[in-house]
């Protein structure tokens, strides 16, 4: 029987603080593929796939093809620092995209804190019909007197106030909107748009389909991101409310399929 020695302590160290490594990069960019692996932490790609396979088996991530995505929900301590990066952007953004909807309109706004700045500065507008899903957002917008909120019961997501069950995308197919307000966790350079939460993307995928026209609000960030879960793609929406605008190909993109952006 071989004794460990203090090259072996050494390489297993290396090995944890690689592991931690590519889970932050998860949780931040939601995938990984065995390429990026090996390029960011200068290992083979047996290595990357072992590292793969043992966070895998840990219950951390899930292997795709090519890759790995976040397999646990986005830790709260995450999403609180969400509220705090790029805060004055978002808030930006929610006042452009309140701009882009008319007093009156019967409107969809989904959640994440893109979403609870918009919710702000929908504020300024009077008589909006808002169903949502987000407790916070609900909360926000109930201070106007003039509005009128709708939110499905069921469970609290306690990280972002969500709430779901089963029947959330039932209850958003009863209403039909003059605009649904969405946010996502990446834009792939194929101008597919996606979330990691199945949940959202059903509820979310439900509002588009009964609403007029559809604004999607993201900042830069959210460009050349790879989503768990495909929502729909860039030909989709209407319009593009960010700080600033993707590369070009994404330019393209949305230039081909007539969408309005706006920055």
């Amino acid at each position: 029987m071989r004794v460990m020695d203090d090259r072996d302590i050494a390489d297993g160290d290396k090995k944890t603080r690689r592991q931690a490594q590519l889970l932050s990069h998860l949780e931040k960019n939601h995938y990984i593929s065995i390429e990026e692996i090996t390029g960011l932490f200068g290992v083979t790609t047996q290595t990357a796939r072992r590292d793969i396979m043992a966070l895998e088996q840990e219950g951390k991530v899930r292997r795709l093809h090519g890759g790995a995505t976040i397999a646990t929900p986005v830790d709260p301590n995450i999403y609180r620092q969400r509220r705090i990066d790029n805060a004055e952007v978002k808030e930006r953004i929610g006042q452009l995209t309140a701009e882009l909807v008319a007093d009156g309109a019967a409107v969809f706004l989904d959640t994440g804190t893109t979403c609870e700045a918009v919710a702000r500065g929908l504020l300024k507008r009077r008589d909006l019909r808002v169903v949502t899903y987000s407790l916070r957002v609900a909360t926000t917008l109930s201070e106007s007197s003039s509005f009128a909120v709708a939110v499905p019961g069921g469970f609290v997501r306690q990280v972002d106030a969500g709430v779901f069950r089963e029947e959330t995308a039932d209850y958003i197919r009863k209403f039909k909107f003059d605009v649904a307000i969405i946010s996502v966790s990446g834009i792939d350079q194929d101008g597919d748009i996606g979330d990691d939460d199945h949940a959202e993307v059903a509820a979310v995928s439900a509002a588009m389909r009964q609403a007029e026209r559809v604004i999607l609000a993201v900042d830069s960030s959210k460009f050349g991101r790879r989503a768990l879960v495909r929502l729909a793609s860039l030909a989709d929406i209407d319009a593009l409310v960010t700080n600033e605008l993707p590369e070009e190909r994404l330019v393209s993109l949305l230039r081909e399929h007539g969408v309005s952006i706006h920055c």
